[in-house]
């Protein structure tokens, strides 16, 4: 299938912001922080499977003082201070999420790194439709993310089998993807949705 380009004015307050790298790193910290499974843990002395008995008498032995053999020091115990389940998400302002989303799109239009699309379809999943779409705006060999207005099953998996492409809904599209991407299509639509999203 073959990708019609269009020639479109992309917005200045979205499409040419000054780019902060500090903030990039800020939001992309924060969405990796985010997807952590957070789900190490460890067991401590109290957890492992032994007895509390006392290994030896505290005195006149001549060996050091110990306790029970699920502690720390011991092969096999306990451990400690190790990791337990926890979430590592955070909060970060709204304000800073919208302006890097615009820094991203911006260090990619200023790079020529955005094509917008006439809208299209696919009647069915067809890994080879996806193909013949990318040959068609030579990106084969690159690593594209493509935004569509919505959600939009035949054409995510249709891209699905493709490692150098991610297909994201307009109201999923985030700087992690678009930094990972080296060129971003994006349909008709999904451009005014994105204008849309980023205006207010």
């Amino acid at each position: 299938m073959e990708a019609k380009k269009i020639e479109v004015q992309l917005r200045e307050d979205i499409f040419n912001v000054p780019v902060k790298k500090h903030v990039l790193w800020e939001v992309v910290k924060w969405q990796l922080a985010k997807r952590r499974a957070g789900t190490h843990s460890t067991k401590t002395r109290g957890e492992v499977a032994y007895s509390g008995r006392k290994l030896l008498p505290q005195k006149g032995t001549g060996n050091a003082r110990h306790g029970d053999r699920g502690a720390p020091i011991f092969v096999g115990g306990g451990v400690a201070h190790g990791p337990k389940p926890r979430d590592y998400s955070y909060h970060l302002n709204k304000k800073v999420r919208r302006k890097a989303l615009k820094m991203a799109l911006s260090d990619r239009a200023r790079e020529g790194r955005i094509t917008v699309v006439e809208d299209f379809a696919f009647e069915k999943p067809k890994t080879k439709q996806a193909v013949a779409f990318l040959k068609s705006l030579g990106l084969e060999n690159q690593k594209v993310l493509l935004v569509i207005p919505e959600k939009d099953e035949n054409i995510q998996k249709s891209f699905r089998n493709l490692p150098n492409a991610i297909v994201l809904p307009a109201e999923g599209l985030n700087v992690y993807d678009i930094l990972w991407a080296n060129h971003v299509v994006i349909t008709k639509s999904a451009l005014q949705k994105i204008e849309e999203r980023l205006a207010k």
